[in-house]
Order: structure tokens, then sequence, then C-alpha cells
């Protein structure tokens, strides 16, 4: 099993993107359809990370999605330099806002 894939740069549609070899869907199926998203890290290096399909039951795509959202946060967040700690304060304020909040048993 191949860890290196050779990539080509191709029109699609009004857009661009990159192909990838058969091999890499022979040998890694469970990306097939998937999303993700590329990161660059500098000029002459950039990371792919695409999320396999998973599951279609409802649960297993909450949680894909607030993995997607918590990702997107973090880095933004990390390079906006706009993350800051939690502290006592932000936790009294939360606690305030949800005090004599009743959730409803579904």
């Amino acid at each position: 099993m191949s860890n290196s894939y050779n990539i080509r740069s191709t029109k699609i549609g009004n857009s661009a993107g990159f192909r990838l070899p058969a091999d890499f869907y022979r040998e890694h199926p469970q990306f097939a359809n998937a999303d993700g998203w590329i990161e660059v890290l500098s000029p002459d290096t950039a990371i792919v990370r695409i999320v396999p399909q998973l599951q279609d039951d409802e649960d297993t795509e909450d949680s894909l999605l607030m993995r997607l959202f918590l990702d997107f946060a973090t880095t933004e967040a990390l390079k906006n330099h706009t993350l800051q700690p939690y502290t006592t304060e932000m936790s009294e304020t939360a606690h305030q806002l949800i005090e004599g909040v009743q959730l409803d048993d579904e």
C-alpha cells in the first residue's frame, strides 16, 4: 500500500482542482466522495485533509459537523490570535445566563 501519490492540476468546470490517481481510491476507498480542505503551510507546501464518509446516522453526522466546526474555529483563532483563557468570571456569567432554564425531556 502506497503512502505517497502523484497528483495533477486540472480544470473542473470554472474552477481548478487536483486529480488523484485511481490507485489512491483503490487503496483507500474510505475517501471516495469525501470532503475536506487544504491548508497552505508555506509558499511551496500545502497539506490536504480528507474526512472519510461515516455512517449516515444523525449522531455521527452531528459529531462530524462539530469536529469540522471546532477544527475551523481553532484554526481561525490561532491564525488571528484571538484565543483567550476561560476565566472564572466567564464561567460565572455563563451560569447566570442559564440559571433556571429547564430542558425538555425528549
